[in-house]
């Protein structure tokens, strides 16, 4: 392509973007915008014109996937030669190379994982963690060393940043493990992952030539989702640069959703306080979204703390379906409704794969994969374990087995209880977090089935379920939810769902304690949950729905509350059943509209008196309504009027779709 072609397949913001080569460069890109497209074609267009060396540019993204996408775009752009890697990529291969020059000797071996070591750790300060706390511990090791925490300083931030130990563990205790961690690894002649962006920073700092020769190898540096870097990260950044000027970061402070993590979004909102003089472009055309969906990402972020300067997006997509919102009595109406309405945009023509189910936690996966297994409908389970794969839900049910060969006159539930105290559960949720808390949830989960399953056992019989037969049902579940993965629909986090997008997104559990989950105590804490639903809201193309369930399990106390970032847009969630009476709906058609649904009758009348059925078996007037009203133009959008299930879709869609099409 030439230096033109390049240009020419951008918009004029992009095009601010690519023609931006020289200098401090800062592109605020919303979700939808284009960021990956704009940053590829200003390397390639800089090689192109001559400003940059393709060996001279180092292009730094956040995952192996992002970088290989990177790669292949510049690669069809002839920019051919720019290293394009994640941070950790790049460092490990300049450790690799400047590590027998500067220490001598040959490398030490990188450690995948870090339980062992923490757990030795951990017991060599007098601790006697389980698995789940070692893994906790292992996940805190990490924040502290990307956050630039030494183990001295540990305590005090912690407590000047609202952050709790893991595990319920002591602070100071917390920065003992870190000791002996660093102590253990030492022995083991090991490194971790943060080691390398560590001693890669530290060589280039203590060592003049090694800073020099890679400054001669990288001039030009791009940086994507700079709004997740951590401390640790933009300190090997400032060391590459060695204050040096040619740096493009690209970023959206609206997705910061990994502080947990150690990410930061304070670098790219400083950005032009540490360069006045930077370049700064906003890309705003959406071209993922819908406005209907756009307008609801731009009504959540209107609220932002004044230190927030992300973008308003402009949706550059045709109108799409409204953006469903739906309450329901507990989490398996919920499931069974959000199947439902799967199945039938399956049925209208999206692919499975193009249809994604979020949620705020793993735990919250079992019902919507058992309401798709028992329809039929093949899922992929991204960045989670099935509830069933679980190890502590395995164990559960090999311990449950084992009781069921004794006979016992318990109720079921207290043996069920007692059974899984076992394997970790009590009668109160742990006030830690992280995995002891997700290991509660899922055990949690199975002496709720077991409460469903001897309440349906009395209500059918009259006589409580056994242990036994609670057991074959677990496997029967278990065997069920083993759904085909291929073009299957997604079942992920929001968290795991960055930077990916469908068709069609189902955003579940959206209340009070899931969104903003209870952990979130803090107005910065509670912000990030905002965020996290901004993610999950910009991942949708065209169908989006949000629902809730008043109640975890069926005839349970309707607690729950929808969650407080929506709470503009929802309708009355006390009324969940109730729907416009069908006067109302026609009398607010207007005239085109009129005419529309009169034609529909028409066509209703036809249909009823060749099957020889009353009319309204076919569609009733509120679903004409509806039809005339949003007149859809596939069979997706269809599917979404209320009451086009997925057999009236096949029998009367493409009638319909005529009739829509003719007026």
């Amino acid at each position: 392509m030439s230096a033109d072609e390049i240009l020419e397949a951008l918009d004029p913001e992009q095009r601010e973007v690519a023609t931006a080569l020289h200098g401090p460069v800062c592109v605020l890109a919303g979700a939808g915008t284009g960021k990956t497209r704009a940053i590829t074609h200003r390397i390639a267009y800089g090689v192109r014109v001559g400003a940059f060396n393709p060996q001279s540019v180092l292009a730094v993204t956040f995952t192996a996937r992002a970088a290989g996408e990177m790669r292949q775009r510049l690669r069809s752009l002839g920019a051919d030669g720019v290293q394009a890697r994640t941070f950790h990529a790049a460092a490990l291969r300049q450790l690799g190379y400047f590590w027998p020059q500067v220490v001598g000797g040959q490398m030490p071996q990188l450690v995948d994982q870090k339980a062992s070591l923490v757990g030795r750790a951990a017991r060599a300060v007098g601790l006697s963690p389980d698995r789940l706390t070692v893994r906790d511990l292992a996940s805190e090791i990490e924040w502290a060393k990307v956050s630039l925490v030494a183990a001295d300083d540990y305590a005090r931030l912690i407590e000047t940043k609202a952050r709790t130990a893991p595990a319920g563990i002591e602070p100071l205790h917390v920065a003992d493990v870190m000791r002996a961690y660093e102590e253990a690894k030492t022995d083991a002649v090991v490194l971790d992952f943060e080691d390398i962006l560590l001693l890669v920073a530290d060589i280039i700092g203590r060592h003049d030539e090694v800073g020099e020769q890679i400054r001669r190898q990288y001039r030009h540096f791009v940086v994507d989702e700079y709004q997740d870097v951590s401390p640790l990260q933009q300190y090997v950044l400032d060391q590459w640069l060695g204050g040096r000027r040619e740096l493009c970061v690209v970023g959206d402070p609206a997705q910061t959703i990994y502080s947990f993590a150690g990410a930061s979004p304070a670098h790219l909102l400083g950005f032009t306080r540490r360069y006045e003089d930077a370049t700064v472009v906003r890309l705003v055309r959406d071209y993922r979204s819908t406005p209907q969906v756009v307008n609801l990402a731009n009504g959540l972020m209107a609220h932002r703390g004044a230190s927030s300067s992300g973008v308003e997006l402009v949706s550059q997509r045709s109108s799409g379906p409204a953006v469903g919102f739906h309450t329901y009595p507990d989490d398996a109406a919920e499931a069974a409704a959000v199947a439902d309405r799967v199945e039938a945009l399956i049925s209208g023509g999206v692919a499975a794969r193009e249809i994604a189910v979020l949620y705020r936690t793993n735990s919250q996966s079992e019902e919507i994969e058992d309401a798709l297994a028992s329809r039929g409908v093949g899922y992929l389970v991204r960045g989670g374990q099935r509830f069933f794969a679980r190890e502590e839900v395995r164990k559960a049910m090999v311990l449950l087995r084992g009781a069921a060969v004794a006979v016992s006159a318990d109720p079921l539930g207290a043996r069920v209880r007692e059974t899984l105290m076992d394997a970790g559960w009590s009668q109160e949720p742990p006030a830690a977090r992280g995995a002891v808390r997700e290991r509660w949830d899922a055990l949690q989960a199975l002496v709720e089935l077991a409460d469903d399953f001897d309440l349906d056992a009395v209500t059918a019989s009259g006589k409580p379920a056994t242990m036994r037969g609670l057991v074959e049902h677990l496997a029967e579940r278990a065997v069920a939810q083993h759904a085909p993965s291929v073009d299957g629909v997604t079942l992920t986090t929001i968290h795991a769902a960055k930077g990916l997008e469908w068709e069609a997104v189902f955003l579940v559990g959206m209340s009070e304690g899931l969104l903003p989950i209870s952990m979130a105590e803090t107005d910065e804490s509670v912000e990030e949950e905002r965020r996290l639903l901004y993610v999950g809201i910009t991942r949708a193309r065209e169908h989006l729905h949000v629902s809730f369930a008043r109640s975890r399990k069926e005839a349970g106390r309707a607690t729950r509350k929808r969650t407080r970032f929506l709470e503009k847009w929802w309708p009355d969630a006390s009324m969940p059943h109730q729907r416009r009476p069908a006067r109302a709906a026609i009398q607010d058609l207007d005239a085109d509209e009129a005419r529309l649904f009169e034609a529909l009758k028409a066509w209703r009348l036809d249909v009823a008196q060749s099957t020889s059925k009353p009319a309204f078996t076919v569609l009733v007037d509120t679903s004409l309504a509806a039809i005339s009203r949003t007149r859809p133009r596939s069979l997706g959008e269809l599917a979404q009027v209320h009451g086009v299930g997925a057999s009236k879709l096949d029998r009367y869609g493409a009638d319909i779709l005529g009739i829509v099409a003719a007026h």
